[in-house]
């Protein structure tokens, strides 16, 4: 069992991070904001594959003046993302903003971060302190010789420290870099200095493979060691694909309940089946079943019911025909091209 760091709670919304609250999932649109149409779309589908927290950003007056509209028709908290600007951080806690993103080193003057930070205090908005190893400051960078872990602690800090010497402690941190062990080593050194929440990833991690892989060995390595308190899987993808593996990554470590797990044998010379293709189309449909099993997809007939005697309800294909599995044992027979909607009515009716 995971023993979770001990961090302050802070409220988005309705949702709470931190104190040993679950581990939640968030994602970034990647619309113009200011289609609320456009963005409304993305985020329901996101609500749908399993996000509990979304961030827009907020380039201009326009896409801040959105987020009244988009709230509205959403059922998750709403993160404003700001760059820059820091009237467009105050413009969008005016137009809703359940929590903003900013990194203070861009915002510009101590005076601009304190007006960023007056509002918050007045609209009880948490800010996400957030840093990346793209970001750091030039006297950091000089110090360390480059980027560094540490520097990379020292930044955040530095902008921790300024915001609650103003008088603000709501606050969640995020300490990010694309070298997995350096973003490993950041956030470790981290969690020891600060309660805070934090907000773990791996930035710029890529593509959908390689993306895939590298945040699920850093994220996955901090979870276990009790580090993060909400997380986004960041991919030069669909951002759907973000919900699903952050849903991999904490399932495959007992962090998410909830939804069904489906596992599946790898190909071998047995498989007369498309088990790719079915294994596929099986995680497809089962995401709108509310349930709490696993799900056992299997390439032959031979070894399926013993490979998927650990899970609720299982598929195994043969030569034209199929078998349906619980618990390990045979329930029927049944044609090949039929077992997909056979699992289908099996979900249908679990109880």
């Amino acid at each position: 069992m995971i023993r979770r760091k001990e961090t302050r709670e802070v409220h988005i919304g309705d949702r709470v991070i931190g104190g040993g609250n679950p581990v939640l999932i968030q994602s970034m649109t990647n619309t113009d904001t200011a289609d609320v149409e456009a963005t409304v779309a993305q985020i329901l589908a996101l609500e749908e594959a399993g996000c509990q927290l979304i961030r827009c950003t907020v380039p201009n007056q326009k896409a801040a003046e959105a987020l009244v509209d988009i709230k509205k028709r959403i059922h998750i908290p709403l993160i404003a993302d700001i760059h820059f600007d820091y009237k467009l951080a105050i413009a969008a806690i005016d137009n809703g903003a359940d929590k903003i993103r900013i990194n203070p080193g861009n915002i510009g003057s101590a005076d601009r971060v304190k007006a960023v930070v007056d509002r918050a205090r007045e609209a009880n908005v948490p800010i996400r302190v957030g840093v990346n190893s793209g970001s750091l400051e030039k006297d950091i960078l000089a110090r360390y010789g480059g980027v560094t872990a540490q520097g990379l602690v020292d930044s955040a800090t530095d902008k921790v420290r300024m915001i609650e010497e103003m008088g603000y402690d709501n606050l969640v941190v995020s300490i990010k870099s694309s070298d997995v062990l350096m973003c490993i080593e950041a956030y470790e050194i981290m969690s020891e200095s600060t309660h805070l929440p934090l907000h773990v990833g791996v930035t710029e991690a890529g593509t959908l493979t390689a993306g895939n892989i590298k945040s699920a060995v850093g994220i996955g390595t901090l979870l276990r060691e009790g580090i993060g308190d909400t997380i986004r899987v960041s991919l030069t993808a669909d951002p759907l694909e973000e919900i699903k593996s952050a849903k991999h990554i904490l399932r495959s470590l007992g962090l998410y309940t909830g939804g069904i797990e489906v596992v599946s044998c790898p190909t071998c010379g047995r498989t007369k089946i498309d088990l790719i293709g079915l294994a596929n189309r099986v995680e497809n449909m089962v995401q709108k079943y509310p349930l709490d099993i696993k799900v056992a997809v299997m390439g032959c007939a031979v070894n399926g019911p013993g490979e998927a005697k650990e899970a609720d309800i299982g598929i195994a294909g043969g030569d034209g025909e199929g078998l349906i599995i619980k618990k390990g044992e045979i329930v029927r027979k049944v044609p090949e091209d039929m077992l997909l909607s056979e699992l289908e009515r099996e979900l249908s009716e679990w109880k």
